[in-house]
């Protein structure tokens, strides 16, 4: 592979929970180790229209998951297949319906929930989690430094070349206290403390890292339909590759071109968007 990247997506955060609250982060964009731009979901602007959004570089329209509720095993070609045929090996630490989309549906607990499979033509390397059971009481989130630490684990004993993670936590915050509050305050601040260890870990790896949100949520903590607060995250770069200029909004379907053209894996026809680094 031509390079090798990460991307570390954190579900549901708003563009200026990132800009205010991830104080690591945006101490990287200030010194220059790391720049920063707008990223705008898809719509409908809800998880899982915008996980296979991510990885296809195709809208909801043209994929056809159109919520939570249509999660199966998608027809076009995605990130961790054009990374498998240019000879790449996969990981993912992530929410099940990742697995769904891009490796088997339905999930099985017991065969997916972890598995290595090397000759996969999709994930080589998967650690899935479901949060069966989420609600309003009880979240069913895994700590994110387990995640992240997770992650690191997979990249050192199988060697990835792309490697993505997933964590469901600061959405599920968001959805029972809202955004405007201590509670999302101090759940932002710790997310970037537990996150901010493992980013030079991988850069010092040789690591190209990517950080952003699938879409944001407003003020009553709902996402799915129009406007920033709910389409509009930030997306975080780190790494040598020239970007466009600062105030740039990046639409979610660059996401997939992009990281394949980092990686030097074939971009397929149907992802018609234009890689924004180079």
């Amino acid at each position: 592979m031509q390079n090798k990247l990460l991307l570390i997506l954190l579900d549901g955060v708003p563009e200026r929970n990132f800009r205010r609250l991830f104080g690591n982060l945006e101490g990287w964009v200030r010194s220059g180790d790391a720049r920063v731009w707008t990223h705008r979901a898809v719509l409908p602007s809800i998880s899982a229209s915008c996980y296979a959004s991510i990885h296809t570089g195709v809208s909801p329209q043209v994929h056809g998951s159109t919520g939570n509720g249509n999660v199966f095993r998608l027809s076009q070609p995605d990130v961790f297949s054009q990374t498998r045929a240019a000879g790449g090996v996969t990981g993912a630490v992530a929410h099940s319906f990742w697995s769904e989309f891009f490796n088997r549906h339905p999930f099985d607990f017991v065969r997916d929930i972890e598995y290595d499979e090397p000759d996969s033509a999709t994930i080589n390397h998967g650690r899935f989690h479901t949060m069966t059971a989420y609600g309003h009481a009880n979240q069913m989130t895994p700590s994110d430094v387990d995640l992240f630490a997770t992650l690191t684990s997979l990249c050192q004993r199988f060697g990835l070349d792309y490697g993505m993670l997933h964590s469901c936590t600061l959405d599920s915050m968001g959805h029972r206290f809202f955004h405007d509050c201590t509670e999302m305050d101090h759940a932002c601040a710790v997310m970037d403390e537990m996150l901010a260890p493992f980013i030079p870990r991988w850069l010092t790896a040789g690591y190209e890292v990517i950080v952003t949100a699938d879409h944001g949520q407003d003020d009553r903590g709902h996402h799915g339909g129009c406007g920033a607060l709910q389409q509009d995250t930030a997306l975080y770069y780190f790494g040598p590759a020239d970007g466009p200029p600062e105030g740039t909004v990046i639409d979610q379907l660059q996401l997939a071109p992009t990281i394949l053209s980092r990686l030097g894996a074939p971009i397929p026809e149907t992802m018609q968007a234009t890689p924004f680094l180079r």
